[in-house]
């Protein structure tokens, strides 16, 4: 039987029956002329080595609704940058490269820090802030979507169906999720499955009803790279520069727009990409970096709606967390059994253990400093500060992209 079933506080959208890609394609064709559409890719320049990224820019040349593809690259010479422009050259619509480390992307960040506005540290966060800022500089978007450049299974109808809730003005969502399976041989997504889910039903066992904690629930795949969204929110939206982006822009989203319009979407039957190693020893690589900064979003996000933590409830946290994070690795233990798929119990075993660190490490920096790092500043707080801040930010990236 087909999933058609609706769950938590926002619309689910499913893959049912056959691929209508060439039908979403031509509608969207048509909705782009009144609502154009963005695409920005964050990119490391060792993604354009890759097989991945050029398996997504020979899928992207038959995307022809869309309207402009922004590029935001991580730290890149100037002659990686040039191997970057080369690079997506080949693509059939408006490509900009965005060079994040150049001297004139470089004089911007100056100039916003100058006023005191935060422009966070170097990363994904970073990169797309500044890239959503060059959209909304055109004046002439609608809408903005975003995937990662490291997806191997990577299909057009992907970004068709990313984009349709928020292009198609009868839908008219603000923002739209992707979701998808992460299965080969084996479960993967070990941050959602076995961090995030248990700890947001946790909390939610700890603090009772929470409409933020329903709202983080409903989600099929927080932690999913992958989403669209009115532009106007992006100009609005503070996101957080480390591993707590997902999470960050999702608390933004239930602040700046009301829960009917916002919709999550299965994007592919299977999804892979790179994996990231646990380093259960070492809280400031991999996986366990990820669920501490994870973990402080998630915490600082519930502070903002007025709970009150202390040392006591985090130690009643962890403990409740263990137990409901065997219970979910139990069920997906007899999941994996009744697809004979591998489980190794160990590593998931193993994978718990680093989360409750992780959850541990984040508690002890929130009792310190509940605040942390403050959230990139929003793109309308920094063209009050910087009335001319996106012609500027327009003319460096056309300058660099001659």
């Amino acid at each position: 039987m087909s999933d058609f079933y609706q769950t938590g506080a926002v619309a689910t959208f499913h893959r049912l029956g056959k691929n209508n890609r060439e039908r979403l394609e031509e509608e969207l064709t048509w909705y782009c002329r009144g609502r154009p559409i963005a695409l920005v890719l964050p990119s490391l320049y060792s993604e354009i080595e890759g097989p991945a990224l050029q398996g997504i820019r020979e899928q992207l040349k038959g995307a022809l609704y869309i309207g402009e593809v922004v590029v935001a690259l991580g730290p890149a010479s100037e002659e990686e940058f040039k191997k970057a422009k080369d690079f997506f050259s080949v693509l059939p619509q408006k490509t900009r490269v965005i060079w994040n480390t150049g001297p004139r992307i470089e004089t911007l960040y100056r100039a916003i820090e100058a006023e005191d506005l935060v422009t966070g540290e170097q990363g994904k966060g970073r990169a797309a802030w500044m890239a959503f800022g060059y959209v909304i500089s055109q004046q002439e978007f609608h809408a903005v979507a975003l995937h990662d450049c490291d997806i191997i299974t990577y299909k057009r109808d992907m970004l068709a169906r990313l984009c349709y809730p928020v292009t198609n003005p009868n839908l008219d969502y603000d923002f739209c999720k992707g979701f998808y399976s992460r299965v080969t041989d084996r479960l993967h997504g070990r941050v959602t499955r076995l961090l995030v889910t248990p700890l947001i039903r946790t909390l939610q066992i700890l603090l009772g009803y929470q409409p933020l904690l329903v709202f983080f629930d409903s989600f099929r795949y927080p932690l999913a790279g992958e989403f669209s969204m009115d532009v106007h929110l992006a100009r609005m939206n503070k996101i957080p520069g480390d591993w707590g982006l997902e999470m960050g822009v999702l608390a933004e989203v239930y602040r700046n727009t009301s829960l009917r319009r916002v919709c999550q979407v299965d994007i592919a039957d299977n999804y892979e990409h790179k994996h990231q190693e646990l380093s259960p020893d070492d809280a400031t690589k991999g996986l366990h970096k990820m669920c501490v900064d994870i973990c402080k979003s998630i915490f600082r996000n519930l502070a903002s709606e007025g709970i009150i933590f202390s040392d006591g409830f985090f130690n009643t946290l962890v403990a409740t967390y263990s137990i409901t994070a065997q219970e979910m690795l139990k069920r997906y233990e007899d999941d994996a059994a009744i697809n004979s798929l591998v489980f190794d119990r160990n590593e998931e075993s193993l994978g718990v253990e680093t989360f409750i660190s992780g959850i541990r490490r984040a508690s002890e920096m929130i009792m310190e400093d509940p605040l942390g790092l403050p959230l990139i500043s929003s793109w309308d707080r920094v063209m009050s500060a910087i009335p001319d801040i996106l012609l500027r930010l327009r003319e460096a990236v056309e300058r660099d992209n001659e």
